[in-house]
C-alpha cells in the first residue's frame, strides 16, 4: 500500500492526475471514504490526466456520469444511493467498458466487482487535509508500485 498526505484541494487533484496518467481504458478505481472525504476531488485529477475537459462533480444523483477525454473515456459512478435503483441499471456496462470507471461507495456492489482493481482509500483529517490510501490488487498492484 502507498499512502500519500494531501494538504489541499490541488494537492488531492495532483495526485489523482498521477493516477490517472498511469490508467488504461478498461480500468476499474474504486474510491473509500465517508462523505467529504474527496472521492469527487480525486476523480477531478484522474479526469484531467485522461484528457477530460468538462467539469467534473458528484454523480450522486445521477448515479453516472459520461465524460469524453482525450486520452481516453472517463465512467464516474456514484453507488452512495444505489438500493432504491430500479433493477434494470446494469452496473456491468460500465465497468466492462473501454473506459476508466471510477466507482465511489464500491462495496454496495461486492459481488459484481472485478477481480483486479486499484482501490484508493481517503481519509478527512480536517478542512483541506487528507491522507489517501493507494492499494492496487492482482495486475493493479504494479501501477501502486509505480506511483
Amino acid at each position: 500500500m502507498k499512502t500519500f498526505k494531501s494538504n489541499s484541494q490541488e494537492e488531492t487533484i495532483e495526485i489523482g492526475q498521477k493516477i490517472g496518467n498511469l490508467l488504461n481504458p478498461g480500468d476499474t478505481v474504486l474510491l473509500v471514504g465517508d462523505l467529504s472525504a474527496g472521492k469527487t476531488t480525486i476523480t477531478k485529477g484522474i479526469g484531467k490526466a485522461l484528457g477530460v475537459t468538462k467539469i467534473i462533480n458528484s454523480p450522486t444523483f445521477t448515479i453516472v456520469k459520461d465524460y469524453i477525454g482525450s486520452k481516453c473515456g472517463l465512467y464516474h459512478l456514484d453507488l452512495y444511493r444505489l438500493n432504491g435503483l430500479n433493477n434494470d441499471f446494469d452496473l456491468e456496462e460500465y465497468i466492462d467498458s473501454d473506459r476508466v470507471c471510477v466507482i465511489e461507495w464500491p462495496h454496495q456492489i461486492d459481488e459484481i466487482l472485478p477481480d483486479e482493481y486499484l482501490e484508493i482509500n481517503l481519509k478527512r483529517i480536517d478542512e483541506n487535509q487528507r491522507i489517501i490510501e493507494i492499494n492496487g490488487v492482482g495486475r493493479y498492484k504494479k501501477l501502486e508500485e509505480a506511483l
